[in-house]
């Protein structure tokens, strides 16, 4: 009895030991099996350089052959009217963000200018009597004069006549002072100093040849006779400039002048002289425009020892003006701003998502502060936006029909692939067929650079801000072009337009026929000589 009680215990142990191992195993294949459905539910294939590529398998990219990486769980539910991108799409397209903040907007001017004489300081060497050069003592232009110092020597008639009337009258002063005044004051007339009159009374001879005495100090800037010339009264012998202080004349544009005031500092540097800095303040501001040129003197006054500065320098002043209109407003990098007519948009990243993922928004611009503008609404402080790499990030959202900013509502389309494309092997989706697109970053047969579906950009010659003027409005003459944005520096036109209506080379002619050479098409000759001198690209 005893022992088949130990026997049912023993059995009963083992049963259990087994029913644990056995439904433990299970339950554990169980979870394992769902997880890795789960897992693998859950997993989603992209391509690094083409964000808008969703597979539910790992291959090869249909559109570039790259090998597709795993996006996960976080890139399948977004914002429907956002932007996904990998991190390692976002690093390949150059995209950089930085956060908004709110500052004192300082504008910055540039201004270029030339050095000239102080008007002011410009004299005339002119004789005062008639007669015939006999010897010239200043030959050249460019001598250095000094005040009192002889420049030449006359021989005037009507000069020795008014010596021997003195002569006469200094034997009768006695009886006949004002007679004798009167002798003197017409020497006087013809700028014979006193000493040059006391010394005919004491010598008592007339004198055939006189000295032209330079009356200002300063270098000849033109020599007007030659010797044996024979001078009227008010002749011009030499102009003279003091080179001491000299203005630096700057050009102002009417979009700068709001920004101008008297007294305003002014920093300034020469071609001549490069690492020397100067600086000023701006004394006169032209108040009239030139009808040509659309720009207002800017004049700032300096001292010039040594004569170091010379007239015809070109300068190049920087003037900051504070906007203390716009204190603590937003102010945001001139390269994150996208143009589309009268729109401007930026591109927001989402806080808090493990990848980078953006959002379109549009907002007001207040005035542009150099390479950065004022937002007067749509930013809030402390957003984050794509700074560098703004149209690579539209370009995505124009592939995926995502709302961007040559279609404002967007247009969905298939997450799953590129319509009318075959995916090839492990795609899931055989037989469908893709409408062609183009890599961002494609060079085109031209030279110009393909920068997404309908945008492009291409090199436009020209100088300053009137041809950037004058180059944009050309370039939105054209039926069909949204947006154009000329960069004075690198000279690339950047345009945005609707390709079912135009394409670069009618833009490109629109824009040579207003008188900039561009990559295809040079301006006519006729409509380039008509530019304004500071527009004149051609050597």
């Amino acid at each position: 009895m005893k022992n088949k009680i130990t026997y049912y215990i023993i059995t009963l142990f083992v049963g259990i030991i087994l029913g644990w191992v056995f439904f433990h195993s299970s339950s554990n294949i169980e979870e394992s099996h769902n997880h890795a459905a789960e897992t693998s539910k859950a997993t989603i294939w992209t391509c690094a350089m083409h964000p808008q590529i969703r597979m539910d398998k790992p291959g090869k990219c249909p559109i570039c052959a790259m090998e597709l990486i795993p996006l996960g769980q976080s890139g399948a539910t977004t914002d429907p009217g956002a932007i996904h991108m990998t991190k390692e799409a976002a690093q390949l397209a150059n995209v950089l963000t930085s956060v908004v903040s709110k500052q004192s907007p300082v504008k910055e001017l540039r201004l270029y200018g030339k050095v000239q004489a102080d008007e002011r300081l410009l004299q005339s060497q002119v004789a005062y009597l008639p007669g015939r050069i006999e010897k010239l003592l200043v030959n050249f232009t460019g001598e250095v004069v000094r005040k009192g110092q002889t420049l030449a020597v006359i021989y005037s008639p009507d000069l020795v006549t008014a010596q021997q009337e003195l002569l006469e009258t200094v034997a009768t002063k006695e009886a006949q002072p004002a007679l004798y005044e009167a002798s003197k004051d017409k020497l006087r007339q013809w700028k014979l100093t006193d000493k040059q009159i006391a010394a005919i009374e004491t010598s008592g001879k007339v004198k055939t040849e006189f000295e032209v005495l330079a009356n200002a100090t300063g270098i000849v800037s033109a020599r007007r006779v030659n010797s044996g010339d024979y001078l009227s009264p008010g002749s011009v012998l030499f102009d003279v400039a003091d080179l001491s202080h000299v203005w630096i004349m700057f050009d102002a544009y009417e979009s700068d002048l709001p920004y101008l005031s008297q007294g305003q500092e002014i920093a300034f540097t020469l071609q001549a002289m490069p690492g020397t800095n100067y600086s000023g303040k701006i004394n006169f501001i032209d108040p009239v425009l030139d009808p040509n040129t659309r720009i207002a003197r800017v004049r700032v006054e300096i001292n010039n020892p040594g004569g170091k500065l010379k007239p015809e320098m070109f300068a190049t002043g920087i003037v900051k003006a504070n906007l203390n209109e716009y204190k603590d407003k937003l102010v945001i990098p001139r390269s994150a701003v996208l143009w589309t007519g009268k729109r401007s948009i930026v591109y927001v990243k989402k806080a808090k998502t493990a990848d980078p993922i953006f959002k379109i928004r549009e907002i007001e611009l207040g005035p542009m502060l150099g390479n950065s503008y004022v937002v007067m609404n749509g930013l809030n402080e402390g957003e984050e936006i794509v700074t560098e790499g703004a149209f690579s990030v539209d370009a995505s959202a124009q592939l995926e029909g995502k709302p961007s900013m040559m279609n404002q509502e967007g247009n969905k389309v298939s997450s799953g692939s590129m319509p009318g494309m075959d995916m090839g092997e492990g795609s899931g989706n055989k037989g469908n067929t893709a409408q062609p697109t183009m890599d961002p970053n494609m060079d085109m047969k031209d030279g110009s650079k393909q920068i997404g579906q309908g945008q492009q950009q291409f090199k436009v010659s020209g100088n300053c801000d009137l041809c950037k003027d004058r180059i944009e409005k050309a370039a939105k003459s054209v039926d069909g072009v949204a947006a154009a944005s000329w960069n004075v520096t690198d000279k690339m036109l950047k345009v945005q337009f609707d390709a079912t209506k135009t394409n670069s080379d009618a833009i490109q002619k629109a824009v040579a026929q207003a008188g900039h050479d561009t990559e295809k098409f040079k301006a006519p000759d006729e409509v380039y000589n008509k530019l304004p001198e500071c527009c004149l690209y051609r050597k």
